[in-house]
């Protein structure tokens, strides 16, 4: 395209200087570098930057292109927002990543509200008006679909966030009659956001439509997140992620920024195909995970015994520490359990002496594993383990047979047989890991009392060549250091 052509297609869009719009087109392409950089653990340090670039060129080129009515205020809020930023960045553990993401969304949903409602209350500075005095349509619908979804955003992540962070049950908690519920309110929604597009007179009336979509956006946020359960919390983060992307990019069509339209369509489209890779992963529709989450179901578990009339094996570090040495390859599979006690160190210190003694030792990451995708790839790098050694599920799976130790820390669901052999159980389908095959199994848990987010017993726990090792994940592991070392 052409100078001239990009200067008419400039005017066409608010009169924006061409040279703005090149600058948004090299945020855009910052953009997509950061989401390609981040698609891999070795790449994400050059991710994260691109991104920081693509968000300083917008941020300036905004304020450069827009007429500000107090850029020391906006210099002071940007100042304290990075402080703040850093300042959660730098003290945030990384078992409370997927609470501090689902925090972040909030604050995405809430500034879309935010600046939905700036722009009904002040048509003219943001330039929706038309030649009678009144919001366009157009912008009516942007506004109406903006406040809606950045308001689901919100309170959806408030109730992600709760739950994540352990001040709110994790289980899912059911209303009676919510499918008609939610159904219910997300057509009113779009019932009053079509009656808002088509009324021109203005007034309380018109002031009431919007007050009564933001309250029933906020509501249906909560109503659809807190029926999820905690192993369908990988979807709901990405699910979230879309939504405040959506949210961007209806108030960039409001506003006239290309940036924040091409940032929203980003960030959007990228969390819906993450929220299906992750659905894929788990054998579960988006719309199941909406209507509740694993354990639901009155009665969901597994069909076997009660656990404690099971018999198993339990052993303890030395007995893990000898088998370990003597195996000539060794899969790691971890799990949130390795996140909640802080394992990642000490489970590197163990496989780096393994392979000081000859063992070949790789890691096993399944993709819902965590409390966020790439919870596990995340916590590995902040060990250092080699990238390298680290192992999807489909370019792993097939090793287990040659195995000679299966080694799994604070995982449960994710190893699961009974997602392949028992149909009633509620994880059936879903794409686990075949530890069964592996030649000796240890299962590092805290005690045979609790079950995986899906709420089901494992059969792994009592196979001939499962020894499990009952106790706190860091602790148990550095004594299997101290009895190698």
């Amino acid at each position: 395209m052409s100078f001239d052509l990009l200067a008419a297609a400039a005017d066409g869009l608010g009169g924006t200087p061409a040279w703005a719009m090149l600058a948004y087109l090299a945020a855009g392409v910052f953009f997509i570098l950061a989401l390609r950089g981040l698609s891999s653990p070795a790449t994400s340090r050059a991710g994260n930057r691109n991104g920081m670039i693509g968000m300083a060129i917008a941020l300036v080129t905004t304020l450069v292109t827009h007429d500000i009515a107090n850029i020391v205020e906006i210099g002071i809020a940007i100042f304290l927002g990075a402080i703040v930023g850093v300042t959660i960045a730098r003290k945030i553990a990384m078992t409370a990543m997927p609470e501090l993401v689902a925090g972040f969304h909030s604050l995405v949903g809430l500034a879309a509200v935010v600046v939905g409602l700036a722009a009904w209350l002040n048509p003219g500075a943001f330039g929706i008006l038309d030649a009678a005095g009144q919001i366009l349509v157009v912008s009516r619908i942007e506004l109406g679909l903006g406040i809606a979804i950045g308001a689901i955003t919100f309170s959806g992540s408030v109730i992600a966030f709760l739950k994540l962070s352990g001040r709110m049950s994790g289980s899912p908690i059911l209303l009676p009659a919510r499918h008609i519920i939610n159904l219910g309110t997300l057509a009113a929604i779009l019932g009053l956001i079509a009656v808002y597009a088509m009324s021109g007179a203005g007034g309380p009336g018109e002031g009431m439509l919007i007050v009564w979509i933001t309250l029933l956006a906020f509501a249906i946020g909560f109503l659809l997140i807190i029926p999820i359960g905690g192993a369908d919390m990988p979807v709901v983060v990405s699910m979230l992620n879309s939504y405040s992307g959506w949210a961007a990019a209806a108030m960039g069509f409001t506003l006239g920024n290309t940036a924040m339209i091409i940032t929203g369509a980003l960030v959007g489209s990228s969390g819906a195909i993450l929220s299906y890779i992750m659905c894929k992963a788990m054998n579960r529709s988006f719309i199941s995970v909406i209507a509740g989450g694993f354990g639901a179901e009155d009665g969901a578990g597994g069909s076997g015994e009660p656990r404690e009339q099971r018999p198993y094996k339990q052993g303890s570090a030395d007995d893990a520490a000898f088998m370990l040495e003597q195996a000539e390859k060794v899969i790691v599979i971890p799990g949130y359990g390795m996140a909640v006690a802080q394992a990642q160190h000490a489970l590197r210190e163990m496989c780096d002496l393994l392979e000081e003694k000859g063992v070949e030792v790789k890691f096993a990451i399944h993709p819902v594993a965590g409390r966020m995708p790439g919870h596990m790839n995340v916590l590995l790098a902040e060990a250092s383990v080699d990238y390298d050694k680290v192992f999807e599920l489909e370019d792993i799976n097939s090793e287990f047979a040659t195995a000679d130790v299966a080694f799994i820390i604070g995982a449960n669901d994710v190893v699961n047989p009974a997602a392949k052999t028992d149909k009633s159980s509620p994880i059936y389908g879903m794409p686990v890991f075949d530890v069964d095959k592996a030649k000796q199994v240890f299962f590092i848990k805290r005690s045979m009392g609790g079950v995986g987010y899906a709420g089901v017993d494992n059969d792994v726990f009592y196979m001939d060549q499962t020894v499990m090792l009952l106790s706190d994940a860091k602790k148990m592991v550095e004594e299997i250091v101290k009895a190698l070392d």
